[in-house]
């Protein structure tokens, strides 16, 4: 038991818990993480600051080392380690973090790239010009003063900043339940605003905005887009899309490489470079061949080689979306304002600042005033002994101590107390003419700087204009340059857009090595032309197939095992002619034993139209085209394929046409589309026609248009072209009949295409011979005949794939006969 006198209380825990973290709480938002809206500085960069102007490190001095520095500040005013305060000196020696640096670093600081600073036994260091400014006005009773922890000495409660640290510099901090980010400005574009403020107070958000573009980062870098500055500048809360700045260099071999000489806000650029290095390795990114950091005293120059034949464009755009080389910076203006935390927009944090500057101009002014006063107190006093010289020297020499002659002064000639003191403990020499002659001088302007102080008190326009004046001249010292662009937001921006539209070969070997090459390479060439060759393979290896497609198309590839797979053309590598290509493994996420087995370029996927699929053994599969619209990135089931069976090919219809079948042994059969009925991705689909012994689908031809020809060409070289009409239309599963015959001559037929005058056509071999050639060169012919050489083929050279390239109404390539190009 306890007896009452016991100092033991019952409380709630949980009230004296709630209590203890309120407490916590407001130490740290009042005392550690936050910036004060008036100077912009927390508390530990505060006395940081002045412990080094009491050291006296001004500019023009020398430095000190950072321990001497960092153990006064925690010995005086900071009792949390010198630790804890070198790292908050060295940020604001950084020229990476600080837009408008206020310390002055000698030694090792760190780097961008994350490498810690030196031990602060080794760094040196002192104030900045910006620093002077902030304590400028320390000593003229501007601000108010408050004991120190352990109440030794006194530290100022603000510092009496003509510089808008706060909005210039901006701050981070992390408190109990909120936290800071406030983005940095431009000191020309911020002291402008001021001056624009002052003039016109009502001036919004809307108005601040034709003087601040937004945030100025130390760093440079691109802000994608004006709408998060709109959000900060009207509510204080917004969220700016930060990109780094690229350029793409051209190098010989047709080599490109990307430049990234600055990068967003507090990113470690040693970080970048091994995200980037992931990336690669986990083959996110395979156009990248190399990583270089050759950044040095010229600045920042960080060297992304790009695989030769890839679209450093396409880079670029990949990196910005995997990368920390594009990423948000959040804007949360949350200040202390009389103590109290606020979230401001930019017209409060602005008027904030004016208000502050009007309370140091007239507590400044009251100072000068006070001391300008008392001056001229004393020189009235100077004056009035001058005045009557002889009589204060008798006087003085008849008192018997300094007492009784500051009694006989103050009564002799009714002077204060202070005034007669002063005469006493004044020097022979002012009694000189020239002394005399400088009293009076000086009596006159101290009067006339009393009128002007006693003026700006009684007037706030007066004070205004002050203030004006010296954000004007804070501007001339510290202004400079933008580093940080606005740029448009590319957020709804695809890659497309920033891709030229363009016609490409597309060729794929029968080892699945595909390339893109522009349509131009290949110029027009006579019928029975040699060619000219078209990719350098290995020797078991040859090109299987070839199409056009624009850059901007998709590529649909359809494998032996029914899935379907995308890419666009544009992430296609693109080679010269004679290159070998890159594996389309090494771009499709197939399983072990899938290949590639058919493929079709898309340009949009349209709810009118249908994809028709036609396999080996006869089988025709009708699909809608918007079932394949959604890619996946293990792809999607496209057909259901028999035992054995396999796609030969795939086309788009609007569910109007005929389709054509064409066999390798030089049948064909016509039926119309109506006789397929629509299913779904994972079907099997109908016969289209019934094969002979021996026998298997080559082709199929979606039937478009009118007055065309059917161009069949078989693996010898030999091809002939057949008015469509020839072909009668029978029904969907019966045998058909023959198209072509292929003879010993000809051999297998290898193609059936529907061609028109106006097109061309290019014929790959299986040695990679490619012959382009203009398709009205080519002779109709009935049915059931054998045609005519289209290409002259070595001994051991077989003719594999053809494709249809629509002739361009400026194309003016000169048709010569037997040359190669």
């Amino acid at each position: 038991m306890f007896d009452e006198s016991s100092k033991i209380v019952n409380i709630e825990i949980e009230d004296q818990l709630k209590k203890s973290y309120m407490e916590y709480s407001m130490s740290v938002i009042v005392s550690r993480a936050l910036p004060d809206v008036r100077d912009g500085l927390k508390p530990s960069q505060r006395r940081i600051l002045y412990a080094m102007e009491q050291l006296n490190l001004r500019p023009g001095g020398g430095f000190r080392k950072c321990a001497k520095i960092a153990g006064d500040t925690s010995g005086n005013f900071h009792p949390h380690g010198e630790q804890v305060v070198y790292p908050t000196l060295v940020r604001m020696a950084q020229p990476w973090n600080m837009r408008y640096m206020l310390v002055n670093g000698q030694g090792n600081f760190g780097s961008i790239d994350g490498d810690p600073p030196a031990a602060m036994r080794y760094t040196e260091a002192k104030l900045q010009k910006t620093s002077v400014e902030l304590m400028d006005e320390l000593g003229e009773e501007t601000v108010n003063f408050k004991f120190n922890y352990d109440e030794t000495q006194q530290e100022p409660e603000v510092f009496p900043t003509k510089i808008p640290n706060l909005l210039v510099n901006g701050s981070s901090g992390i408190a109990v339940g909120m936290a800071t980010s406030m983005a940095p400005h431009n000191m020309n574009e911020i002291c402008d605003a001021i001056i624009a403020k002052v003039d016109n107070p009502e001036l919004d958000a809307k108005g601040l905005r034709a003087y601040i573009k937004g945030p100025d980062f130390p760093t440079g870098g691109v802000i994608a887009g004006t709408a998060g500055i709109d959000d900060y500048f009207a509510t204080g809360r917004g969220k700016i899309r930060l990109k780094g700045k690229a350029f793409i260099e051209n190098k010989s071999n047709n080599i490109q490489q990307i430049i990234i000489h600055e990068i967003p806000y507090q990113l470690n650029k040693t970080l970048l470079i091994e995200k980037i290095a992931s990336l690669v390795k986990e083959k996110k990114i395979e156009d990248i061949s190399d990583v270089r950091d050759e950044s040095g005293r010229q600045g920042m120059r960080l060297v992304v080689k790009v695989k030769k034949g890839f679209n450093a464009d396409v880079v670029l755009n990949k990196l910005y979306k995997y990368t920390q080389l594009q990423q948000t910076f959040s804007v949360i203006n949350l200040a202390l304002v009389d103590g109290e935390p606020k979230v401001l927009n930019m017209p409060e944090l602005v008027q904030n600042f004016i208000d502050f500057r009007h309370n140091v101009v007239e507590r400044r002014t009251q100072y000068r005033l006070k001391n300008a006063k008392h001056k001229l107190h004393l020189l009235e006093g100077y004056r009035i002994a001058l005045d009557n010289i002889d009589e204060v020297i008798a006087t003085i020499r008849a008192s018997a101590n300094n007492v009784q002659a500051q009694e006989q002064l103050e009564s002799k000639f009714a002077l204060s107390a202070i005034q007669a003191k002063a005469i006493l403990e004044m020097r022979l020499q002012r009694l000189t003419g020239l002394e005399r002659e400088k009293i009076e001088n000086d009596y006159q302007a101290t009067l006339a700087l009393v009128k002007e102080l006693e003026g700006i008190l009684a007037d706030k326009d007066l004070r205004m204009t002050i203030i004006k004046e010296e954000t004007l001249e804070m501007k001339k010292k510290f202004g400079d340059e933008r580093r940080t662009e606005i740029g448009i937001d590319t957020a709804d921006m695809r890659i497309e857009d920033l891709i030229a539209k363009e016609d490409m070969v597309v060729t794929i070997s029968n080892e699945g090595y595909i390339k893109r090459i522009p349509v131009d390479t290949y110029r027009t060439q006579n019928r029975g032309g040699r060619g000219l060759s078209g990719s350098t393979l290995k020797d078991d290896d040859f090109i299987k197939n070839i199409f056009v497609a624009s850059t901007h198309d998709y590529i649909l590839f359809f494998s032996n095992f029914g899935k379907c797979y995308w890419q666009k053309v544009y992430d296609l590598p693109q080679g010269s002619r004679t290159a070998k290509g890159r594996p389309v493994v090494n771009l499709l996420p197939l399983q072990t034993g899938e290949k590639v087995q058919a493929f079709l370029n898309v340009s949009e996927f349209a709810e009118d139209k249908n994809i028709v699929m036609a396999t080996k053994d006869g089988i025709v599969k009708k699909s809608k085209l918007s079932d394949f619209s959604k890619p996946r990135t293990n792809g999607i089931i496209s057909i259901n394929l028999g035992q054995g069976d396999r796609l030969v090919d795939v086309d788009i219809s609007d569910g109007s046409n005929d389709i054509l079948l064409a066999t390798m042994n030089g049948y064909a059969n016509r039926f119309n589309e109506d006789e397929v009925r629509t299913v779904g991705r994972n079907s099997k689909g109908v016969r289209g026609i019934t094969l002979r012994d021996s026998d298997e689908v080559v082709a199929m031809i979606i039937l478009r248009r009118e007055n065309v020809t059917l161009l069949a060409v078989c693996e010898k070289g030999y091809g002939k072209r057949t008015n469509a009409d020839d072909y009668k239309t029978t029904r969907r599963a019966s045998k058909g009949y023959i198209t072509i015959k292929t003879s010993q001559r000809n051999g297998k037929l290898v193609k059936l295409l529907e061609v028109m005058d106006e097109d061309n056509i290019i014929i790959v071999t299986k040695n990679g011979i490619i012959n382009r050639q203009s398709v009205q060169k080519i002779s109709v012919f009935s049915k059931n005949t054998q045609g005519v050489c289209l290409i002259k083929l070595q001994e051991d050279d077989l003719v594999y794939d053809i494709t249809r390239i629509v002739q361009d109404e400026n194309d003016e390539a000169e048709v010569e006969q037997e040359q190669i190009f």
